[in-house]
């Protein structure tokens, strides 16, 4: 089993928090993650029938089977146990850790948690595996762009499972249409919605246009935004904000688009060998998301916020990645293996810029050794992830 790095951030609520709420998309370890940190814990499921309606017909007294907490799984499918959990944790002493509950619909469970255990419970987002857990498995290889490829969900790396990378993304996005989406919009534009995931896949790592994916998939510029913030919410896709800095009118406003998981972004842009990928005009972008699904891992894995911005101006200057962290990093993402003096030229013009001797440069490369030339921080692939704690700023002092 593969140790996950948010392990000690979920042992660090569960000692602060009686209830922990493990959010995340479909596959990417949360109840593994549960039941690993804490084994002697009692698990249950909610898919489980019986278990559900004996849960729903009386949640308090179902509640009071486990006087020493559990394992909740599927939690959003039975909402009345929050109330009888929020009655519970108000009405006993405060125990830390009692309860930790998961669940594959993160609309329905972070909604119930929020609604009723306000100042009670504390959440974890965890995104499938990272380069630093594979790392230190010792199992990731050294060929990136079929780690690129492939992506990082927890399933296509057990070696006991032999899964086809198509046929898995395949029913992957199936069942999140029928579990998650159907749910929240007419199950009649289910069709389009699938049309809609692909249309934003050849956006990623780029700016968003409302209009032009309205125009694609047919459908109005709202109805764009209510189904952006649905896969935004099940983490299909990371929307990175423009960074200011007060450096003018001329910045743009409009943010980034990027998919959290670069295999699945493969799958969607009918990528189907890393030969493919290489060869393809979208490998730019599928390098650059799969550098800002790996900060954002590593920040998310720490119970951080990302942090991370991009800047673009009407002039052309465009700095990949912004990480305001302990300390500032302007990030430019290359698919190059060699570290050269051009690959940081817009990094250096936008420290010009903010003219702050605090904000330091940084390239991200294919290269595989980390190295500082001429102030900037070339920092190749396999230290992407682990780049973003703060303990690794001393590397380019």
């Amino acid at each position: 089993m593969i140790s996950r790095s948010a392990r000690e951030t979920l042992m660090r609520l569960c000692a602060q928090f009686p209830v922990v709420g493990i959010t995340g998309p479909r596959q990417s370890g949360k109840t593994t993650l549960a039941t690993g940190v804490f084994p002697d814990k009692r698990y249950v499921s909610f898919d489980d029938r019986t278990i559900r309606e004996l849960a729903a017909s009386n949640p308090a007294d179902f509640l009071t089977a486990f006087p020493d907490g559990a394992i909740i799984d599927e939690a959003q499918k039975v909402p009345e146990i929050f109330d009888a959990l929020k009655l519970l944790v108000d009405r006993n002493r405060w125990e830390p850790g009692k309860f930790i509950m998961t669940g594959s619909s993160q609309f329905r469970l972070k909604q119930n948690m929020s609604d009723s255990m306000a100042g009670r419970a504390a959440f974890l987002n965890l995104l499938p595996f990272s380069v630093p857990e594979m790392k230190d498995a010792g199992i990731l290889g050294d060929d990136v762009y079929r780690l690129i490829h492939l992506g990082m969900y927890p399933p296509l790396h057990d070696p006991e499972k032999h899964f086809i990378p198509y046929d898995w993304f395949e029913s992957y996005i199936d069942t999140y249409l029928e579990r998650d989406v159907q749910e929240l919009i007419n199950p009649g534009n289910l069709s389009t919605f699938r049309k809609f995931i692909q249309v934003c896949a050849v956006q990623s790592g780029q700016l968003l246009s409302m209009e032009s994916i309205a125009g694609a998939v047919g459908v109005s510029a709202p109805t764009v935004k209510s189904w952006l913030s649905i896969l935004e919410k099940s983490y299909i896709i990371h929307l990175l904000e423009p960074d200011s800095n007060n450096l003018g009118k001329t910045v743009v406003k409009t943010p980034k688009l990027y998919f959290v998981d670069s295999g699945l972004l493969c799958h969607l842009l009918r990528l189907e060998t890393k030969e493919e990928l290489i060869l393809s005009r979208h490998k730019g972008a599928v390098v650059e998301t799969f550098a800002v699904s790996e900060m954002m891992k590593q920040r998310m894995n720490q119970g951080r916020k990302p942090n991370l911005t991009f800047y673009r101006d009407h002039r052309g200057l465009e700095v990949d990645t912004v990480a305001d962290w302990k300390h500032t990093f302007a990030i430019e993402v290359k698919s190059a293996a060699a570290p050269e003096r051009k690959l940081s030229e817009n990094t250096r013009k936008y420290l010009e810029l903010r003219k702050d001797d605090q904000i330091r440069s940084a390239v991200f490369y294919l290269g595989d050794v980390t190295m500082k030339i001429n102030g900037t921080l070339y920092v190749a692939w396999k230290d992407w992830g682990s780049f973003a704690s703060d303990d690794s700023a001393s590397v380019a002092d």
